[in-house]
């Protein structure tokens, strides 16, 4: 289980820093058409990270 959990931080880590190096793009018109869609990105990576952490935490203490 321990392994699981660990496999899915990293996996999530990952996802996140992916997102913010293609976000990073040299080309200026790319970084302003896409810088709102990298914030709400990164938001959603955080609120995921976070409820998964809650529900691993919920599963751990119902089992």
């Amino acid at each position: 289980m321990t392994i699981s959990v660990i496999i899915i931080i990293i996996l999530a880590i990952v996802a996140l820093v992916g997102t913010i190096f293609a976000a990073n793009d040299k080309d200026t018109n790319y970084n302003k058409k896409t810088k709102g869609n990298v914030t709400r990105l990164t938001l959603i990576y955080a609120v995921v990270f976070v409820i998964s952490l809650i529900a691993v935490g919920v599963y751990i203490v119902a089992g």
